[in-house]
């Protein structure tokens, strides 16, 4: 039967579930980003710190008042405000009474709150929790209509909308969050310098970035560490609203008997755990990848206090440090990413100057707000005062009329021409109110308000002295988180960009002795140790040995292919001796018809010679081989029907270069006649009027030509007489040149 409709379950349609999912899904990531995620560019808080503060002055915690326990004010938030899980708020709250996570808390917490190893704080049940001064800040002037209230989520009372905040909380302290399509990242800053760059931009609005990063010099984090970034690129970062901050821990030397050292971490960088940075060096010692570094000690206490040790005096501390930034948390990147809600609730990515310039104009509307809100309250206080007047003026009769009258506050209303809320303040006077010093007290009362009003009023009509008295009071805050107050002193060392340090690849990789096998289906492996390695290999059933290269585990490896590329394999991370390896088309993107020609040990500095089987061939630097993808690098185009043929090293006395065809013809040419390139497809070696080329090799024609004839046998050539220009066919090799027609 089709659905009914009924008064009490409201209407039911039929709905396509694509325009259901897109409508409820638009309805959740509009919640997630206006109610949860993103903070508000006017307090800097999202709702469920705004909450929490806000509950907390209800119960008045106030910085002044005892502690109570925090379950008390995670079950008020949740069951008058969010109505949310517990431990999600408790954990909101837990971060505000941080000192490692806010450079400047918000709640002050009594009890285990965790610390900056990455430990949890103690159920809410054992904490207690008050409000720090930072917090009455943000509070300041709430009871005096500075802001907006709205229903809680079940109507019974009401909470703000947004925080008066007499304290740039969004920039000073920060914060972090995921959206639905969006998300937010704001380090904190030193609130002296914002207040500087607030009093900048009230005396001159139209201050650029590069005026503000003056005043702003960048992040101050509560952990302290060095600011690494160029200027360039923190003005670039705070101009667009995005960028990031390449941030370092703190470490110095200490010196030690015998020439010994060792390097002591006393600030590490911004949110990283110090247990979990511990365990990763150490796991790092444990896989030899730090073979610079001999032990990692954590001697902390209330300050942090990492010990390295060095596994030898003579490592420089810098490259040292070096090697440990690059591959660990001692050195990160923190994001900027200044989306944020703005006083329309929308979101929107500030640059520095537009988030501060909200900030002034929120502080500029609470100004008046509150200056609103105290003339009604003096227009009310003068108008009780008036009424009084006119009861001493008129003693006897207001007294007359209270005891004989059956409705004194009608009579009163009636007679003297008062209002309602006159007339009851009369009534309810004291009789010792009656006595003439209490009548000039209110006289000179009446005088102090009237005056107040008027200045107020004034203050309102004039938006220049407006501007002043916020002036004024971004100085006091100045003042107030000065460089000698406990919170004011800047943590972060802004400091120059690190110079290049060359760390050797040995400070990265243990450097011993492999042996890297390759078989002839393709299986690879690195075995420990020259010499009998080799010999001592096993392979899988049909498979044999085809390359067997010595090198160290520090090394690069070159793969030179038929289809003229080169592909470059770390032997550090080549599979292991035990068992067979793996297949090396795994690690590489060989295509299943090219075949392998020649594996080479990287050497800085070498050239190369490379040619194809059409006869066709260059010199290249080894540098410009180096490849860091899987797909290689073209070197050598190959023409139709063409694949490559040879890859030699070329020692550095050669002068000469020795080709051979298929055909047996051997040529000598002088190796200037080779050009160098990087890629291409180069300059006929030799031509040939049957098959290619077979074989090429660079030497010392004065030496001589060292060919191999057997496993243990070589013999050397003088080939003076085969001497020829490029491209030539040449001639049949002397007598006793081996039958296979290849040099080695």
């Amino acid at each position: 039967m089709p659905p009914q409709s009924t008064a009490e379950s409201g209407e039911v349609r039929e709905v396509r579930l694509v325009e259901a999912l897109s409508e409820r899904y638009l309805s959740y990531a509009l919640s997630t980003i206006m109610s949860r995620s993103l903070p508000d560019v006017r307090d800097g808080l999202k709702p469920v710190h705004r909450r929490l503060l806000y509950a907390m002055r209800e119960l008045r915690l106030n910085p002044d008042t005892p502690f109570k326990k925090s379950a008390r004010v995670v079950g008020d938030v949740i069951g008058k405000y969010h109505p949310h899980g517990d431990q999600a708020i408790y954990d909101a709250l837990v971060r505000l009474a941080q000192d490692f996570a806010l450079r400047y808390p918000l709640i002050d917490g009594q009890g285990n709150f965790g610390n900056i190893d990455g430990d949890n704080a103690a159920a809410m049940r054992y904490t207690e929790a008050r409000l720090t001064a930072v917090a009455a800040r943000l509070l300041e002037g709430i009871d005096e209509d500075a802001v907006d209230f709205r229903a809680t989520y079940d109507g019974e009372a009401e909470e703000p909308v947004v925080l008066p905040a007499n304290f740039p909380n969004l920039l000073a302290n920060g914060a972090q969050g995921i959206a639905v399509g969006m998300a937010t990242s704001i380090p904190p800053h030193n609130v002296a310098e914002l207040a500087e760059a607030l009093i900048h931009l009230v005396k001159h609005p139209g201050a650029g970035v590069e005026t503000l990063v003056d005043k702003v010099q960048g992040p101050d984090f509560p952990t302290g560490g060095l600011l690494v970034e160029p200027r360039e690129s923190i003005v670039e970062a705070y101009r667009s609203g995005r960028g990031s901050f390449r941030l370092r821990a703190r470490w110095e030397v200490e010196r030690q008997k015998g020439g010994t050292y060792q390097v002591v971490v006393t600030e590490i960088p911004y949110q990283v755990g110090k247990a979990k940075l511990i365990e990763r060096i150490a796991e790092l010692l444990n896989q030899k990848k730090l073979v610079m570094l001999a032990d990692v000690r954590d001697e902390s206490t209330e300050d942090v206090r990492l010990v390295l040790e060095p596994r030898s005096r003579n490592v420089e501390p810098e490259v040292l440090m070096e090697s440990l930034f690059r591959q660990t948390d001692l050195e990160v990147r923190v994001p900027l990413n200044l989306n944020v809600l703005d006083g329309e609730q929308t979101p929107r990515v500030l640059s520095l100057r537009e988030a501060l310039q909200a900030y002034i104009d929120h502080r500029h509307e609470v100004l008046q707000r509150r200056s609103r809100h105290r003339l009604e309250r003096i227009a009310k206080r003068l108008d009780v005062l008036a009424g009084y007047l006119v009861a001493y003026l008129n003693l006897d009769e207001v007294i007359r009329i209270i005891r004989e009258e059956d409705e004194p506050r009608a009579a009163l209303m009636q007679r003297f021409e008062l209002t309602e809320a006159q007339a009851e303040a009369i009534l309810n006077m004291r009789l010792r109110a009656l006595r003439k010093l209490e009548e000039m007290e209110i006289r000179k009362e009446h005088a102090q308000l009237t005056e107040e009003q008027a200045d107020l009023i004034a203050l309102l009509d004039d938006e220049p002295r407006r501007l002043k008295l916020l002036e004024r009071e971004f100085k006091d805050l100045k003042s107030d988180f000065g460089p000698d107050t406990p919170l004011g002193r800047r943590r972060t060392e802004i400091a120059e960009p690190p110079t290049a340090v060359i760390v050797p690849l040995e400070a990265v990789i243990e450097r011993e002795p492999v042996t890297v096998l390759l078989s002839a289906k393709g299986w690879i492996r690195a075995m420990k140790g020259h010499g009998t390695a080799a010999a001592d290999a096993k392979y899988k059933e049909g498979d044999k040995a085809r390359y067997a290269v010595p090198c160290q585990t520090t090394d690069k490896l070159l793969v030179f292919a038929t289809n003229g590329r080169i592909y470059t394999l770390g032997a550090d991370k080549l599979p292991g001796g035990r068992g067979f390896g793996e297949p090396l088309r795994l690690m590489i993107d060989l295509p299943n018809d090219q075949d392998l020609l020649a594996v080479l040990v990287h050497r800085p500095g070498r050239k190369l010679l490379v040619a194809a089987s059409d006869g066709r061939g260059f010199v290249v630097p080894e540098d410009e081989l180096v490849a860091q993808t899987k797909n290689g690098k073209q070197v050598l185009n190959l023409g139709e029907g063409a694949e490559a043929q040879v890859l030699r090293p070329l020692p550095e006395e050669a002068d000469h270069l020795a080709v051979i065809g298929e055909n047996r013809k051997l040529l000598v040419f002088p190796l200037a006649e080779l050009p160098e390139m990087t890629r291409g497809r180069g300059v006929t070696l030799q031509k040939f009027r049957d098959g290619g080329l077979k074989d090429a090799k660079a030497f010392r024609l004065e030496d001589g030509l060292e060919v191999r004839l057997g496993p243990e046998r070589s013999r050397t050539f003088d080939l003076r007489d085969f001497l020829g220009k490029r491209a030539q066919a040449g001639r049949l090799p002397p007598s006793g040149f081996p039958k296979h027609g290849r040099f080695d």
